[in-house]
């Protein structure tokens, strides 16, 4: 156990050293302050890093990660973190990154109890409730977990466009949200075309007279 956790910080400083020797003022620059164009909301799994899956350096995404890539309208934390990044960070894209081979999509699919866990699945689980003809109708249940996967990214993307911190930015300036799916098994991005630039993207009964 002791060897494991000596690792991450041999690892920090072979990082720390690397970077100084291919820039000796990279640190002091990112030191400065960060203005990235991108908010990502995406899982927590250790597997699906955002830097890394789009080649991206430090300071260039905001990131928020929790258990399936939610977004619920009572999570404090993912609300401010919104409001952050759009508001003050002025992000210009907001992405919704979920994962094929999802232990939280997985999870809710079954009917197994994870005790507190379930509180959170049970988000998952009302996506499935709605599109729950659809995926009845799929027999593999690999693809038919896929396919929730790409449902509850979608439904995260409409979540973001019915909170008041996206709609106040809409009526102030432009803002895209987009929907995303990364392949563990291949790597690869798939852009599910989700993209929601303006509240009449979503239906009447959550678009809010905002005044400019």
């Amino acid at each position: 156990m002791e060897n494991s956790y000596k690792k991450l910080i041999d690892g920090n400083r072979h990082f720390s050293m690397s970077k100084k020797f291919e820039d000796p003022e990279y640190f002091k620059n990112l030191s400065l302050g960060q203005k990235p164009d991108y908010l990502w909301i995406g899982c927590s799994d250790s597997r699906v890093p955002a830097n890394e899956v789009t080649g991206t350096h430090s300071g260039e995404i905001f990131v928020h990660r929790n258990i399936a890539n939610m977004v619920v309208h009572t999570d404090v934390n993912l609300l401010s973190v919104l409001e952050y990044a759009v508001k003050y960070l002025e992000v210009k894209h907001v992405i919704v990154c979920g994962h094929y081979g999802c232990g939280g999509i997985k999870a809710a699919m079954s009917n197994t109890h994870f005790g507190f866990l379930n509180n959170w699945l049970r988000n998952i689980k009302d996506v499935y409730f709605k599109y729950q003809t659809e995926l009845d109708a799929i027999e593999n249940e690999d693809k038919r977990t896929d396919r929730l996967t790409e449902l509850n990214v979608i439904e995260q993307v409409r979540n973001l466009a019915k909170t008041t911190i996206i709609q106040e930015t809409w009526v102030q300036r432009p803002l895209q949200l987009h929907g995303w799916v990364y392949g563990i098994n291949n790597g690869l991005i798939t852009d599910l075309s989700i993209i929601h630039n303006e509240k009449d993207n979503i239906e009447p009964i959550y678009r809010l007279n905002i005044l400019p």
